[in-house]
């Protein structure tokens, strides 16, 4: 603190003049910043928690409306028609995308406008379009060229092959991917086990269906990702089963995408197995 003297005329006057001394601000600061340091950690953890409950809601909301397609239509899955297919040695799959589906999406990354979900079959039961897309997730549209847009893309979520994928029974490229097309049909795993919507990578998200080869497959001799869940919940995901749960999944190794048809690193095997034992296999009746 400084104390000052003044003359005014015949009168001396000391006027005392508050002020921190600069170690004064220093130990201001310094506190400031240690608590900075302590709150923002537990600030980002309640909004990534806040983002996992939101997510998980949004999950719930389409596995309703997945049952209630199943109640209206005689105990049949939704068609879950929308496909990319690739070739290998690409990283660009080109879209077949025939008849109707849940969600007729080419591609989630170009879908420049919500038609695709607004025409999908399950829209009719609930007309939010935010319960498609997770709130943790920040991917972008782009054109299809590549170009970036700032729109956030309209969904983030894919159903699962195995509830009426397709095609069933296709001849030529899907004959080995094995399918449920109606709720009773499911046995192992059963309805509690199977999921059937999984919140995706963004870096996979090229269709409406979440597919991978089942064990055993005997198109490749190295297990591989087609397509991968996302790790943007604390590195896991959100996952809705057939009886209508939903869970969270913390992964072993984080997600991360580099080419179409990747292998599966051998410390993420129990990350692909634990997908697979959650779809319908071959074996199953």
């Amino acid at each position: 603190m400084a104390s000052r003297h003044y003359k005014t005329g015949s009168r001396s006057r000391r006027i005392v003049a508050e002020a921190f001394t600069l170690i004064e601000l220093l130990v201001v600061i310094a506190i400031i910043a240690i608590l900075a340091a302590l709150l923002l950690p537990a600030l980002s953890r309640a909004k990534d928690r806040a983002h996992t409950v939101a997510c998980m809601n949004n999950l719930r909301e389409l596995e309703l409306c997945l049952q209630l397609y199943v109640t209206d239509n005689n105990d049949y899955f939704v068609p879950n028609n929308s496909v990319a297919v690739g070739s290998f040695g690409t990283n660009a799959p080109t879209v077949d995308n025939r008849g109707l589906s849940w969600l007729p999406d080419g591609s989630a990354r170009t879908e420049i406008d919500p038609s695709n979900i607004i025409s999908g079959l399950l829209f009719q039961y609930n007309r939010s379009l935010p319960i498609y897309h997770c709130p943790a997730d920040r991917s972008t549209l782009q054109t299809p060229d590549g170009q970036l847009l700032p729109q956030l893309r309209w969904r983030s979520y894919n159903l699962s092959q195995s509830v009426n994928g397709y095609p069933q029974g296709d001849p030529d490229v899907y004959q080995f991917i094995p399918t449920w097309t109606q709720f009773t049909e499911v046995r192992q795993p059963p309805p509690s086990a199977l999921f059937a919507f999984i919140d995706e990578s963004a870096d996979t998200i090229a269709d409406a269906e979440f597919g991978n080869p089942p064990v055993g497959s005997p198109w490749f001799t190295q297990n591989i990702w087609w397509d991968m869940p996302s790790d943007r919940h604390s590195q896991g995901a959100n996952l809705a089963f057939a009886d209508g749960h939903v869970e969270h999944w913390k992964w072993k190794v984080p997600k991360i995408f580099y080419d179409w048809f990747q292998p599966v690193a051998p410390q993420e095997m129990p990350d692909y197995v634990r997908i697979q034992n959650a779809m319908r296999q071959p074996a199953n009746n």
